[in-house]
């Protein structure tokens, strides 16, 4: 990925995100699958080569997504709800681009 294609993906993300936060609130809360559901949607060995983008948010969708418990959920009240407001989401980006390690003293 080069950074022409960085920019155009971390747009599609920042909508995808978006879209599933805007969508919470029809998502059922927990996961809709018995444990262990994930290992039969998985290939017996890493791929050579790496999927297309739309290939991975097509499995993000149909495999990962049912396994979650969407903890933002407007109707999750296990916990209370924190760090993941849109601010708190763009100064993650923001961290994981800085890279440092927030230990190092050097």
């Amino acid at each position: 990925m080069d950074s022409s294609e960085f920019r155009k993906r971390g747009k599609e993300m920042v909508d995808y995100i978006a879209d599933y936060m805007e969508t919470l609130s029809v998502r059922k809360v927990t996961a809709q699958v018995e444990p262990g559901y994930l290992r039969r949607l998985l290939p017996n060995k890493a791929p050579y080569r790496g999927e297309t983008w739309e290939a991975i948010m097509k499995d993000v969708d149909n495999a990962i997504l049912p396994g979650i418990t969407h903890w933002q959920h407007p109707n999750f009240h296990a916990y209370f709800p924190s760090g993941n407001s849109y601010p708190s989401i763009i100064g993650d980006m923001l961290s994981d681009a800085i890279g440092c390690v927030g230990f190092s003293w050097v």
